[in-house]
């Protein structure tokens, strides 16, 4: 690739995931990943989020469809 093209990117994300794959080992994508998961777990358990649940959404949506 000549230097005054552009990266596309498709590209760039795959030459930056190349170089942390190069500079990082298995235990930090085990230790990303499980920080991922707790992060994941303690939102789904906040009744909070302004989010409603898959259910709740189908029942909602069965209730406005009959007439």
């Amino acid at each position: 690739m000549a230097n005054n093209e552009k990266m596309s990117r498709e590209e760039a994300g795959r030459k930056g995931g190349e170089m942390t794959a190069k500079n990082h080992d298995k235990e930090f994508y085990q230790e990303i990943g499980q920080m991922g998961g707790n992060s994941r777990s303690n939102r789904r358990n906040d009744d909070n989020d302004g989010k409603m649940s898959r259910e709740e959404a189908g029942r909602k949506g069965g209730e406005r469809s009959r007439r």
